[in-house]
């Protein structure tokens, strides 16, 4: 049985995927319908699951006790003038010093590690699938955002038009309107072509060749501040990653101690039956044999086994080093994009389509130029692209930090824009 602390860290994204599962989920795929979708049918999860069955195979063949062998002997069976001797003799290895006790820990115990694992990669799929799901909200909220900038473009070309027929404009302000609507249009296939490979990578995460949703579906400009880079440190400390290395050397331990275990003598008993054809009489025969360590005392074997579980704390220190800094990037991207967000939606963002509307009418009344208009309305469109790929960045830190801590990140005052 896996340790009663890994039936609490498997459970933990059960706020996220209840045990029920929709025949079909509705359209558009939300994110809670796309994690219940990827644990049910990517096939990362068999694959774990497939890896403990083979430890707890492992396991029970460990248990087993050497089979006994039979032999059938006939001596002097074609010598001229002697009688024939028959043997029927049971043999039966009997291991000593604990060989068997040592063999089952280790097995037990490889069996915890696999199953550590297996909870592991379930948090590494989960986290996978929702960075995979935000990819694509993004690239939607991408392509509607230059959708609008084509559409605002598109609005000034008949009052273009009226000026220049008027003579307050050159026809050349029309040209490089339209010019400015082919590039908006431009960027906007651009979009499409990464919402297209978000969608297929996404749908790779459920197990599907082809998207079989039309959108996604999520509040993608939720925003909120994160707990205390010391508490999600707490919480990497229960990552399956780092769990299983406690079984890890459990499990080196005791092959090291089999190690050390193999060169003691095991002991081959037997007992036989004898049949004399000369007098016709029978006899019973017992024997011992027991091989001599004189030159094989398995010092090679003892010498890896004890440098494997000598490294065993190096290396659960060096993993857990990888997901400090993992978390640690996580989190600088996280709060650098909550400040980014914050000055776009404070102040640039409100700032620049006001000055955007100041100019457009202005523009109508002969105080400002094309160009004016133009530059005003790439920088709205320009602040807010950089608006989408900081939310991107926040919500794809956020999953990433939930993945390595195997529980939900409480995210302080978050409210939709």
């Amino acid at each position: 049985m896996a340790s009663p602390r890994l039936a609490v860290l498997c459970a933990a994204f059960a706020f996220i995927v209840p045990a029920s599962l929709s025949a079909q989920a509705p359209r558009p795929l939300t994110l809670q319908q796309a994690l219940q979708r990827s644990l049910a049918v990517n096939p990362r999860l068999p694959i774990a699951e497939r890896n403990a069955g083979m430890s707890e195979g492992r396991q029970q063949q460990a248990g087993m006790y050497p089979n006994p062998s039979v032999s059938f002997e006939i001596d002097h069976a074609l010598a001229a003038g002697r009688s024939s001797e028959t043997t029927l003799q049971l043999s039966q290895l009997v291991e000593l010093a604990a060989k068997r006790d040592a063999r089952v820990s280790a097995a037990l115990a490889d069996y915890d590690a696999t199953r550590y694992q297996q909870a592991a990669v379930r948090l590494e799929l989960l986290s996978d699938v929702a960075v995979a799901f935000v990819a694509v909200l993004s690239a939607q909220q991408r392509v509607q955002l230059f959708d609008r900038t084509a559409a605002c473009l598109e609005r000034l070309v008949p009052l273009m038009q009226r000026r220049v027929e008027a003579g307050a404009s050159s026809p050349a302000d029309v040209s490089r309107t339209q010019v400015a609507i082919g590039l908006a249009r431009i960027d906007r296939e651009r979009a499409k072509t990464s919402l297209a490979a978000a969608r297929r990578d996404l749908a790779a995460q459920l197990a599907t060749t082809a998207p079989d949703f039309t959108a996604v579906a999520g509040e993608f400009g939720r925003v909120a501040k994160p707990p205390a880079f010391s508490s999600i440190l707490e919480a990497i400390e229960r990552n399956p990653q780092l769990l299983r290395w406690t079984a890890v050397r459990a499990q080196r331990d005791a092959e090291a101690l089999s190690a050390r275990l193999k060169p003691v003598p095991d002991l081959q008993a037997s007992i036989g039956w004898r049949h004399y054809a000369d007098n016709n009489t029978n006899g019973v025969r017992f024997g011992v044999a027991v091989p001599i360590p004189a030159w094989d005392r398995n010092q090679g074997a003892i010498r890896e086994a004890q440098e494997a579980a000598a490294k065993t704390e190096a290396e659960r220190a060096a993993n857990r080093l990888t997901l400090i800094a993992i978390v640690g990037r996580a989190y600088d991207t996280l709060n650098g994009a909550l400040q980014e967000i914050d000055l776009l939606r404070r102040a640039i963002i409100p700032d620049a389509r006001k000055t955007f509307a100041i100019i457009e009418d202005g523009y109508g009344q002969g105080r400002f130029t094309v160009l004016d208009v133009l530059d005003a309305y790439r920088v709205v469109t320009e602040a807010e692209l950089r608006e989408q790929e900081a939310l991107q960045a926040f919500h794809v830190a956020v999953a990433t930090i939930e993945g390595l801590t195997g529980s939900p990140l409480t995210l302080a005052g978050g409210r939709p824009r």
